[in-house]
């Protein structure tokens, strides 16, 4: 195999070295497929829904080159339409933009939509099986609710914010107004660290207090506060840990 072919440290692969030429543990539909999605970049995401790249560049370069053009953010580009879409990438027609838009439509929906009422919540576990999967493994950090109900069912599941590898802003008030408009007794908080490090910050500390005091006026509980690393199965739980102090 020529130097030219060979992926760099970030998994950059020249541009005319097709995927199907890629080791099998390196290609996202194989990643997807044996069953690790947490482990795929957002450009290996957006390279198996386009498909296909072109005779210059691979299906996952052309992923990186259309996340860049919007900043990395998907927000942006799903504000875009198919048309405008198609018609500033080359080998992106309207049949893949609209499949594009259609995924992460489909995204935002699932965070609207209700978890079933039969998932209960008895301890820092259960919360973590419903989280991990959106948070492990992150390249960037991100905040999420479980806003339950009094006998801690989950209502549904929220994203608060996402942020840089390091840090992201986080609103109590936003927390409590989606809490109240959901008719939430009870929260679960839980927020990531890229760097797999699980224990909590000054920050991560005082924002906790900070919402476990502001839950006490509102007649509401936070029953923990988890952290997700970048394993399956670790995280710190500040109930586990007797951290819940306001």
């Amino acid at each position: 195999m020529a130097a030219a072919d060979i992926a760099d440290p970030v998994g950059r692969v020249a541009p005319h070295f097709s995927i199907r030429r890629w080791a099998s543990s390196d290609r996202p539909r194989e990643k997807m497929l044996a069953g690790h999605p947490g482990i795929l970049t957002d450009s290996e995401l957006l390279a198996i829904l386009i498909g296909s790249g072109s005779t210059r560049v691979s299906a996952v370069e052309l992923a990186r080159q259309i996340l860049s053009a919007f900043g990395g953010n998907l927000h942006v580009m799903a504000g875009k339409s198919a048309k405008e879409l198609s018609g500033r990438f080359k080998g992106i027609g309207e049949a893949k933009a609209a499949s594009i838009l259609a995924a992460l439509e489909l995204g935002r929906r699932m965070q609207e939509v209700p978890l079933p009422e039969r998932c209960k919540i008895a301890n820092s576990r259960d919360a973590f099986r419903l989280l991990r999967a959106d948070m492990v493994r992150r390249p960037y950090e991100m905040f999420q609710l479980l806003l339950l109900t009094r006998s801690n069912h989950v209502i549904r599941k929220v994203l608060i914010s996402e942020g840089g590898r390091d840090k992201i802003l986080v609103d109590p008030k936003k927390i409590f107004k989606i809490a109240i408009d959901n008719q939430a007794s009870a929260i679960v908080l839980c927020h990531n660290h890229p760097s797999g490090q699980l224990k909590p910050s000054m920050a991560d500390m005082n924002l906790t207090r900070q919402i476990v005091s502001g839950a006490k006026l509102l007649d509401m509980e936070i029953l923990d506060h988890l952290i997700v690393g970048i394993s399956d199965d670790v995280y710190f739980s500040f109930a586990d840990e007797g951290c819940l102090k306001s």
